[in-house]
């Protein structure tokens, strides 16, 4: 479904500042998988990201989405078929837009500019009926500014932007990061409820161990822009916080003890 082949990306390319962000990696998703990513800072999570979006181009390798190359896509048109959740609730919606006007911009995302566009009986119906499934209220709002919203209600309408029109890739990038713990649940147990549902195949970066194996049916563990670890199924379902973190000691070449930033997501 998703194949990353060779993807490496290093910036300010040949100067003293030179950092290699992503070392050739390799990696590939099935369908429906919902993989969750974690890894200390720099470990090149948020890059794999952007990379993946097309946010910037790569200094080698490929990315192949649904059998079609798309390395060399735009991001714009990437997002047609991308959807995407940032940590920064401001991000993904427009905030002197209604709630009804962001969704109905999000339902004609892959559809051409005509008259068709304008709001009916039948796209409002659809607008609220996704709304009620996220039991947040939002249905009765529809003429809110965006910008009324909390970050809880602000991160939640993104995500529905984002999954409204069913993506062929969802990239959440430690998006409940910036909400206060009560939202964070609620915004968590509404991503599983929305990719269960929908089957939709995802990869979620996540700063907390504990979600990182609660969540998906895979997990990915990077390190100085490697994926050192990669387990799944049976496995994943066993796996505790403990144990992977002493495979994280065997794999890390610098040394467990030294990477403060792994010791922070225990």
């Amino acid at each position: 479904m998703l194949k990353l082949i060779n993807v490496s990306k290093t910036f300010n390319q040949n100067t003293v500042n030179e950092t290699k962000a992503l070392k050739e990696i390799d990696l590939k998703v099935k369908n429906n998988d919902f993989i969750t990513i974690v890894g200390g800072n720099g470990a090149g999570k948020s890059t794999l990201l952007n990379s993946i979006a097309g946010v910037f181009g790569l200094t080698k390798g490929k990315i192949i989405l649904s059998n079609k190359d798309i390395t060399n896509i735009p991001e714009y048109k990437r997002a047609k078929f991308i959807g995407r959740v940032f940590q920064d609730p401001l991000m993904g919606t427009s905030p002197e837009m209604t709630i009804e006007e962001n969704l109905s911009m999000a339902l004609n995302k892959n559809s051409k500019l005509t008259l068709k566009w304008a709001l009916n009986k039948k796209k409002r119906k659809k607008i609220k009926q996704h709304l009620s499934e996220i039991d947040l209220g939002l249905e009765d709002r529809l003429d809110t500014k965006v910008k009324l919203l909390s970050g809880g209600q602000r991160q939640a309408l993104t995500l529905l932007m984002a999954t409204i029109i069913e993506p062929e890739l969802l990239l959440l990038d430690e998006h409940t990061a910036a909400l206060d713990p009560a939202t964070a649940i609620k915004i968590k147990d509404l991503t599983q409820q929305i990719i269960s549902k929908h089957n939709i195949t995802t990869l979620m970066i996540t700063h907390d161990m504990k979600d990182a194996l609660k969540f998906g049916n895979r997990m990915l563990m990077m390190n100085h822009g490697d994926i050192i670890i990669d387990i799944q199924g049976k496995t994943k379902e066993k796996m505790t916080i403990d144990h992977l973190l002493k495979i994280f000691q065997k794999k890390n070449k610098k040394g467990f003890y030294n990477d403060r930033s792994i010791l922070s997501l225990a």
